[in-house]
């Protein structure tokens, strides 16, 4: 195989990455916009429950057989804590969004990975440069800005989105541990089925009758949860992380779109001003990232 052919595969499979990257970030937001319509009429806890339940009917279906071998793992502690932690992120996230505008939750949740930076290396032993220091506390800075404590127009429940980025960050960290014992689909098993089940006894108690319309967002956010995690792991197989990570921040323009098109919202200056300063931040965090893995040949 000649230079240029492996050049031209490699294009190529980075294409399809970033593709898949792309629809992943417009089917996040969109489940998102569907549960931030759906919280305007109907208890957010039941809203959770359609996102995890509606998910574990859709990954029954497909995995079908296959699951109980599935949810054989190593570390089962772990699996349920992970799972755990990611239900009270969409707990957090959704409560958010009820009640800020969509642009503003997921511009806050991208201080997640700057997190992730922050909690490495007291939790997984790597070194964090002075460099990446600096961009950890002005990543925190942008999100400062959106949030706006003291002020007059604090907003008290964009710390809702800030505290699901937290957990959210923690999740990911597990998850980077669990990766070394078991297998993706196992992982994404326990996230749909805990989640379900747990939402299964808490729903009942903060019920409201939904109508054909209800029924038929709730089903369609579950799907999109689903289908979502799929092309997310189709991202990452087609592609290097460093090729297609980036481009998970197009979610902010489709946060903002669906924010204006379905709600009429649209970011203030601030809230631009600190989404730019954390995408900035996170981007420049990968890409350090990505220079230290080269330089330990990894």
């Amino acid at each position: 195989m000649t230079d240029a052919s492996v050049r031209t595969g490699s294009s190529s499979g980075s294409s399809k990455g970033i593709l898949w990257m792309l629809l992943t970030m417009l089917l996040f937001v969109s489940m998102d916009t569907a549960a931030k319509h759906l919280t305007q009429s109907y208890p957010v806890l039941q809203v959770v429950w359609a996102r995890y339940f509606f998910h574990a009917l859709l990954l029954a279906l497909y995995l079908n057989r296959r699951i109980p071998g599935l949810m054989r793992t190593k570390r089962l502690g772990i699996q349920l804590f992970r799972s755990l932690l990611l239900l009270v992120t969409t707990v957090l996230f959704f409560t958010g969004i009820s009640l800020i505008p969509l642009a503003d939750a997921s511009a806050i949740m991208f201080v997640a990975p700057i997190i992730v930076t922050a909690l490495s290396m007291p939790l997984l032993k790597e070194k964090v440069g002075p460099r990446r220091w600096v961009s950890i506390v002005v990543g925190f800075i942008g999100a400062l800005i959106i949030i706006r404590p003291g002020g007059e127009t604090v907003q008290i429940a964009a710390l809702l989105p800030f505290c699901a980025a937290c957990c959210y960050a923690l999740y990911q960290i597990i998850t980077r541990s669990l990766s070394h014992s078991d297998q993706p689909l196992t992982t994404l098993a326990y996230t749909a089925l805990v989640g379900a089940v747990v939402m299964c006894f808490v729903a009942p108690f903060n019920w409201q009758s939904p109508d054909t319309n209800g029924w038929l967002l709730m089903i369609l956010i579950g799907f999109l949860g689903g289908i979502s995690q799929f092309t997310l792991i189709k991202a990452f197989q087609s592609a290097p992380a460093a090729a297609v990570t980036p481009f998970s921040y197009s979610s902010l323009i489709w946060a903002t779109f669906y924010g204006f098109i379905v709600f009429g919202d649209l970011p203030d200056q601030p809230t631009v001003a600190g989404a730019l300063i954390i995408a900035a931040s996170g981007l420049y965090i990968f890409h350090r990232e990505n220079l230290k893995k080269r330089s330990d040949g990894t």
